[in-house]
């Protein structure tokens, strides 16, 4: 259903929505003229509905400058939505021994779009800024996580992501031939988990592991990051990919009975 068809849709809450999704970690801060210019609204909505968002306490104002940031108010939503995921809080024990056990970043991805989002973080040793923030977004086709998550899906449900879901050149190595791509995940559906190198970090390597709903398929995935001149292939084989595997063999039964408990076969939120 489009939006004009869709009689319950709202579209100046939309526009407000759109505005707080121009910030991100390449716009931290912006004026007036440049929220408008990201969002592609006129300058005189872009001032009322701003100015709503800092009235009501979702936007912070630089009273010198005039420029607008996001508020406190972005984590107290975010702390809301972690309670109410349960994935969250099943995965972080998981995580928590797993980072301790391997000195190395463990994450939990989720799908999000056609990007991964990482909803949980537990930094290793020499972990880059990046790699400590919740919310982060990559597309997941470029991602282990995501390739992971895409090797449990239906060939044709496959297939169509890979074909048009976004790439993004994140380093100078990061793959975008889709049929490469294409390859990595059938490589990955036959061993049971996925692996890049160099795709969003140059000189780090990506294993991930998908959690499985109780039809078999993945809407998330354990993830750890290593240094490729630390971890060559075959350490990473004997040391780290069996604690990852079982850290999401490990979750995968419990989130299997959550989903039965509540009689859904997808995580919520998920179409």
């Amino acid at each position: 259903m489009s939006e004009k068809q869709n009689t319950l849709y709202v579209g100046s809450l939309a526009k407000g929505l759109k505005i707080l999704r121009a910030f991100d970690e390449t716009a931290t801060e912006m004026s007036l003229s440049e929220i408008a210019a990201r969002t592609g609204l006129d300058k005189s909505a872009t001032q009322r509905l701003t100015n709503t968002l800092h009235v009501e306490g979702m936007l912070d104002k630089d009273m010198k400058t005039k420029r607008f940031r996001p508020s406190h108010a972005w984590l107290r939503m975010a702390y809301a939505y972690f309670w109410s995921d349960p994935l969250v809080q099943l995965a972080m024990p998981r995580l928590i021994e797993l980072s301790q056990h391997l000195g190395a970043t463990a994450n939990l991805a989720e799908i999000s779009g056609d990007h991964i989002l990482y909803v949980s973080r537990i930094p290793g040793k020499s972990s880059h800024f990046s790699s400590t923030i919740i919310g982060r977004r990559l597309p997941a086709l470029c991602t282990a996580a995501g390739q992971a998550i895409l090797s449990t899906w239906s060939a044709s449900e496959c297939a169509e992501a890979i074909a048009t879901w976004s790439v993004n050149q994140m380093t100078a190595k990061t793959t975008l031939d889709r049929a490469e791509i294409g390859r990595a995940i059938e490589t990955a559906s036959r061993q049971g988990y996925a692996e890049t190198q160099n795709q969003a970090i140059l000189g780090q390597t990506g294993i991930s592991a998908p959690i499985t709903g109780p039809d078999g398929v993945a809407f998330a995935a354990v993830q750890c990051s290593f240094p490729s001149r630390l971890w060559p292939a075959t350490r990473i084989q004997e040391e780290a990919l069996p604690f990852i595997l079982d850290a999401a063999h490990a979750i995968a039964p419990q989130l299997q009975r959550g989903y039965q408990a509540q009689g859904l076969a997808r995580p919520m939120g998920e179409t």
